[in-house]
């Protein structure tokens, strides 16, 4: 399916104290479930901090949207929504993310809503234009002897890169202001 991509899901949910133990239980339980669905790429968990000491954020993956729906909708995972009930302080957040969504996390913040697309077009095409004009400046002889497409791949890798772990990190939070403007 050409409209199907690939999903994210981010889960925020603030466990009840000295009720830790049993929803990492119940997160096994449940990762150990999910993971028998059509689709799933993998679960991480992040456990609460000292600024947050009962919020947990569960990162699921699958696929696509229609294998992610029928992990929703399924029995299993009803079934465990209402254990954790007894064990959760409310109902958490539930953020489905597609694209470049994941780019644009705060952090501490991880349940906010996206911003809207044309701020994460702008920020991320600023971002992109300026890697690759710092990179065009630094001497790439080691470049030279590789084909034309393996140049671009090992430039493409190093955007990315830079884009992933260094540059939008900081992006989002120095725009905060304006890309979260409510927040």
């Amino acid at each position: 399916m050409q409209n199907d991509p690939p999903v994210t899901v981010d889960v925020v949910q603030s466990v009840r104290p000295g009720k830790e133990p049993q929803f990492d239980a119940l997160l096994e339980q449940i990762i150990g479930t999910a993971s028998t669905f059509e689709g799933y790429l993998g679960a991480s968990i992040f456990r609460p901090s000292p600024q947050n000491p009962s919020e947990y954020r569960i990162i699921f993956k699958f696929d696509r949207l229609e294998h992610l729906k029928r992990w929703e909708n399924s029995t299993a995972r009803q079934n465990y929504l209402n254990q954790a009930k007894e064990l959760t302080a409310n109902q958490g957040t539930f953020s489905i993310i597609t694209g470049l969504e994941t780019w644009f996390t705060l952090p501490g913040k991880p349940g906010l809503k996206p911003p809207a697309r044309y701020k994460m077009v702008l920020v991320t095409g600023a971002a992109i234009f300026a890697i690759n004009q710092v990179l065009a400046l630094i001497p790439a002889a080691w470049l030279v002897p590789l084909p034309a497409l393996i140049r671009l791949l090992v430039l493409i890798l190093i955007t990315t890169t830079l884009m992933t772990y260094v540059v939008m990190p900081r992006l989002t939070k120095l725009l905060a202001w304006w890309l979260y403007p409510n927040h």
